[in-house]
This record gives C-alpha cells, structure tokens and sequence, in this order.
C-alpha cells in the first residue's frame, strides 16, 4: 500500500514540475513577444546576456559537487591508440587487425544491369 501512495506521490510531483517549467517557459516567450512588439530591443539584450551569464555558471559549478579526484596511476596506462595504423591499413595489433574492415585490394565497378 505505501509503495503505490510514493509512487502516486511521485508522479504528481512529476506532473507538477513539468506543468511549472511549462508555465515558466510561456511566460518567457510571451515576455520575449511582447518586448519585440514594443521595440524594447535594449532590454531583450539586457536580458538575454544576464540568461546566458547565468547558463555559463550553472554550467561551470555543475559539476563540482560530486566530482572526485584520482590520480593517474588509478586508472592506469593509456591505451595504445592504432587510429593511424588503421587509416594507413598496417595492423600493428591484434585490436587494430580486428577494427579493420575488408582488403587494401581495389574493388571492381559495380556493373549496371542490361535491358
């Protein structure tokens, strides 16, 4: 009983903030409308560089709360990197050798069909 009470809870909460954000971003694009039908354009940049000064942070501090350092020897040696074996088609490893695909032998033009 209580597992379908959260869960029902969850839901409404869910619905509730996308309802929100929706309201939010109607509001936004009627306040952009009406600031374009009254030629306020100084205000829509006002507005539009504290948006993207305030995206630019969110962005910067987002993920500084969980990350966790570790050194570079925890994650150990870097793989190899074939991608230059494989365009010039020299397999120098078993990897390089499986990632490639087909011969280095020229194919044959493909024939129209006659009438």
């Amino acid at each position: 009983m209580s597992r379908n009470y959260s869960r029902a809870a969850a839901d409404s909460v869910r619905k509730r903030r996308r309802r929100n954000s929706l309201l939010v971003s109607a509001a936004a694009v009627i306040a952009i409308v009406v600031l374009l039908a009254l030629e306020q354009v100084a205000l829509l940049y006002l507005i539009s560089t504290l948006g993207v000064a305030a995206l630019l942070l969110v962005v910067a501090f987002s993920d500084l709360h969980g990350a966790q350092q570790q050194p570079a020897t925890a994650l150990g040696p870097t793989p190899a990197d074939d991608a230059a074996a494989i365009a010039d088609g020299v397999t120098g490893t078993p990897r390089a050798a499986a990632a490639t695909l087909g011969t280095a032998a020229p194919r044959r033009p493909r024939r129209r069909p006659r009438r």
